[in-house]
């Protein structure tokens, strides 16, 4: 995961029964406010699910950058694991984990990247040895030594002693755009809440099913 950032997300509240809600970005944006102030680490914090060519799942996690009506906002380098497989499938799933509300969501759909003007906006908020560390980084590609990836680092941080960082070509953000949002919440006994919300398109509106836990 890369360093916390404030998020920037609607201001949208539901209170009441979550099982009531009928849109669920609105009901994740209460859910989120919730979390921003129980979670004793990051809220941010989710898994990043992939398929690789054979077929093989890969997760790791990430942190959310930001999220809106247009989907959920996430950066990498592409040339890792996950930019590389992202950009071969253009599909992805995410959960979130709130273990201080024993609240998870998750959300599956197609991922497509960020035009490049919010990239540069969101890689020049980062502090700036993140972002030298953006330049340093082969991510995912194996390193011989720790001390070469100081020596890296040193290297770059020399290169641009002075004046801006630039967004690295190979370092941009993408975002899951939801077809499939779950909101689980548990309950004692494990007779748990669970609701999901699925649309077929992007332009069609949400139908809710409560399931089984």
């Amino acid at each position: 995961m890369s360093e916390s950032a404030p998020i920037e997300h609607p201001g949208w509240l539901t209170s009441g029964d979550f099982t009531e809600a009928d849109e669920p970005l609105r009901l994740f944006a209460a859910w989120f406010e919730e979390a921003s102030r129980s979670e004793p680490r990051d809220p941010t914090a989710m898994s990043l699910a992939t398929v690789d060519a054979d077929g093989l799942p890969n997760v790791r996690m990430v942190l959310m950058k930001g999220f809106d009506e247009r989907g959920f906002v996430f950066y990498t380098n592409v040339d890792s694991q996950k930019g590389r497989e992202l950009d071969a499938t253009h599909r992805g799933a995410l959960m979130f984990h709130w273990k201080s509300l024993n609240r998870q969501v998750r959300l599956r759909g197609p991922v497509t990247r960020v035009d490049d003007a919010e990239a540069d906006i969101y890689f020049a908020s980062r502090p700036r040895l993140a972002q030298i560390g953006a330049w340093a980084s082969k991510q995912s590609a194996p390193l011989e030594s720790r001390h070469a990836f100081e020596r890296a680092i040193a290297w770059q941080t020399a290169k641009f002693a002075l004046g801006a960082v630039p967004r690295p070509p190979y370092w941009t953000g993408y975002r899951l755009l939801p077809l499939i949002m779950e909101f689980w919440h548990d309950r004692p006994f494990r007779l748990h809440d669970r609701v999901e919300f699925c649309r077929d398109t992007l332009d069609q509106p949400w139908r809710k099913t409560r399931l089984y836990p």
